[in-house]
């Protein structure tokens, strides 16, 4: 089977979530099942400062973005490391040769309808040019949402599609991609097209819901996230459409790449361990985090750890009060904090940092090795998200032996099991839910699981041992992904009477 996936992030290429680790990790995972993969996206800066060699081509093309603007484009390659992926790139200096992907300080970049327009436009052309036969075109997130509607609007265009079905992805629907109506000629069809049944909503254009509408089959990250966003708490506007597509809605839960985290062989951390050794380990590594930060040194005293945006999303009106609450009691908890965003929580967690440094240790930024010693370290990773697609930090965390205190939202709920008497029972247990969306109900949790730790010795040990063996690399998504793609092309080629 032959699978373009089009993506505007690919680690190691261009990141700035957890979208760049499935398109960088999911299309390795199939070709290794021995299929043939190949990845499009934009040449963003990043590109050119990832390291990986970049080829010139001699394929180039002009997208004629208006009667009177006609845009050129070239096409570079390079390869997904560790793989035979091919990643062409869209080079178009315009349109993606900036310092960020999407904005700046200030907000989006103001033509992001005209530059992402203008990728899936040049995505075709390209898949014209590059001698490869499609099956299946896997679109992901809003940036590339207006894929399947061009093909559809004309079938016959590209002889390498004929046929060929089409995926959309939703990595997060809060990201829709909507512009005003005027953006509409930069996607090259005349107005007729523009009405409710897919580029159209609320009489203006978005990209994510011409994706869901007119894509072979939907897929989002986990499969309670595939139930939530059907719903009108979830869907941000777009659960009806959803809704209309039936059973073409699929949820497949993301995999994490287990040669980068495995506790193990991670040369990011002082101290590598396995299941059978993870006691000294984690004492280790804690020891270090401490060491390195400030905090008091102290095997006994239980660390939580956090990783991720600082946003309202991410649960911080909850974690803010809990960690004042410790910090004003003197609680004996220490509290390792990683992420940047919002910039009140960020001064709010450089506040108790100055107030309490023996106790709360604050790094604002990304650095991707301290995560790594972060979740090596950590007794707990708390994430109570208001809503979660998928989430990888739990996995991460699950992956270390670091128990995740998570509410039961989205992906949240499909990978960590809540730690009760019945599951403690028939051994499922490998975290613990936040029930109460509150300080309150967050410190609850907490305390169930410092409990746990303290005073069920052994059951503390067999759950972190259960957490560590659990299997959610991307090989098993890979295999729901196939069978997936395996059916659309099926339905695909049957409507269209296409030979195998």
């Amino acid at each position: 089977m032959n699978i373009v996936y089009l993506t505007t992030e690919a680690v190691p290429f261009a990141k700035t979530g957890g979208l760049a680790d499935v398109c960088g990790t999911l299309p390795r995972e199939v070709a290794a099942l021995g299929h043939r993969c190949a990845v499009i996206m934009p040449a963003f800066r990043s590109v050119f400062r990832a390291g990986m060699e970049i080829e010139s081509t001699d394929i180039s093309f002009a997208i004629p973005m208006s009667p009177k603007k006609l845009i050129g484009g070239r096409l570079l390659k390079s390869r997904l490391p560790d793989s035979n992926v091919s990643v062409w790139f869209i080079d178009q200096p315009q349109y993606f040769d900036r310092e960020s992907l999407y904005g700046d300080s200030s907000g989006d970049y103001p033509d992001n309808a005209e530059r992402f327009a203008f990728f899936c436009r040049a995505a075709l052309a390209a898949i014209a040019r590059i001698d490869m036969p499609v099956d299946v075109v896997h679109c992901n997130d809003w940036q590339s949402g207006l894929v399947p509607a061009l093909i559809r609007a004309a079938p016959d265009a590209n002889p390498q599609l004929k046929g060929a079905a089409t995926l959309m992805t939703i990595h997060n629907m809060a990201y829709q991609g909507n512009f005003a109506a005027g953006s509409f000629p930069w996607t090259g069809l005349d107005w007729s097209f523009f009405n409710h049944e897919s580029f159209e909503f609320y009489g203006q254009l978005n990209f994510l819901k011409t994706g869901i509408a007119t894509a072979d089959h939907v897929t989002t990250v986990s499969p309670r996230y595939a139930m939530e966003i059907c719903t009108p708490q979830h869907g941000c506007g777009l659960n009806g459409v959803l809704e209309s597509k039936g059973s073409r809605v699929t949820g497949i839960t993301n995999g994490i790449d287990t040669t980068i985290w495995n506790p193990a062989t991670d040369v990011k951390i002082p101290v590598p361990f396995d299941p059978s050794n993870w006691q000294l380990g984690k004492a280790g590594n804690k020891q270090a985090l401490q060491a390195e930060f400030g905090l008091e040194s102290s095997a006994d005293v239980p660390m939580i750890g956090l990783v991720g945006r600082l946003a309202d999303q991410k649960g911080w009106d909850l974690i803010l009060p809990v960690i004042e609450t410790h910090v004003r009691e003197g609680r004996p908890t220490q509290w390792m904090i990683l992420g940047s965003g919002d910039k009140r929580i960020e001064q709010d967690l450089q506040r108790l940092a100055a107030e309490a440094p023996q106790q709360v240790a604050a790094h604002i930024g990304f650095d991707d090795a301290l995560a790594h010693r972060i979740e090596a370290g950590s007794d707990l990773f708390v994430m109570p998200s208001h809503y979660e697609p998928c989430g990888l930090n739990q996995l991460y965390s699950l992956r270390y032996g670091t128990i995740p205190v998570v509410t039961a939202t989205g992906g949240l709920a499909d990978t960590v099991v809540d730690t009760n008497p019945e599951t403690l029972a028939n051994q499922t247990a490998t975290g613990f839910y936040v029930y109460d969306f509150s300080p309150r109900g967050l410190d609850q949790a907490i305390g169930r699981a410092l409990h746990l730790r303290y005073h069920e010795k052994k059951n503390w040990e067999n759950l972190v041992g259960r957490a560590m063996a659990a299997d959610w690399s991307w090989r098993k998504s890979a295999s729901q992904y196939l069978e997936l793609y395996d059916n659309a092309v099926s339905l695909k080629q049957g409507k269209h009477g296409r030979a195998g």
